[in-house]
């Protein structure tokens, strides 16, 4: 038997630990300001600055592309997320509109407000199903199979604050769509 100098046996011990770390000692932990009853939660002066900062970066994002659209001699018309879209050709439309769950191919053709190019490519995916860039998906339900179109994407409704391999974040693009 392992005994110490006062009787106790190390397993004794242990468990006494133990049960007192699981008793604690009766007072409860301090909540922060956003636990307690009847109180709104306080404002993290740091969420706030992001916030700002956010709301500063879409406005900017904003004014930028509807200063492109004020100069073109041709119409564009705003969809949502801030997009600015320019139809070449409606495609099909003698046939429905592309249905949400859809699958569709899209070929995109992607350049920054100043004309640099970024991309080149052909995706296929699901429409409205968070497979295309947010500029694509929240109106590909608006359009038809066959339609060409440009759009100006502000960087919220584009690549975002990530960017691609290709594109950096933060940029407005100009994206040359076609529905295939």
């Amino acid at each position: 038997m392992n005994t110490e100098s006062n009787g106790w046996v190390k397993g004794e011990w242990i468990i006494i630990v133990i049960a007192m770390l699981m008793v604690g000692c009766g007072h409860q932990a301090p909540q922060r300001p956003s636990q307690r009853k009847g109180e709104a939660p306080k404002a993290d002066s740091t969420q706030l600055a992001l916030l700002e900062l956010n709301q500063h970066l879409t406005e900017t994002a904003d004014a930028e592309i509807l200063r492109i659209v004020q100069t073109q001699e041709e119409g564009y018309a705003q969809y949502e997320r801030g997009t600015w879209v320019k139809m070449i050709d409606p495609g099909q439309t003698e046939q429905d509109r592309i249905q949400e769950g859809e699958e569709c191919t899209v070929h995109m053709r992607v350049s920054s407000l100043a004309g640099t190019f970024y991309s080149d490519t052909e995706q296929t995916g699901k429409a409205g199903k968070y497979e295309f860039p947010a500029a694509i998906d929240a109106n590909i339900t608006e359009w038809h199979h066959g339609a060409r179109m440009t759009l100006l994407a502000p960087w919220y409704a584009a690549y975002g604050i990530k960017g691609t391999a290709q594109v950096p974040p933060y940029e407005n693009v100009i994206i040359e769509l076609e529905i295939r």
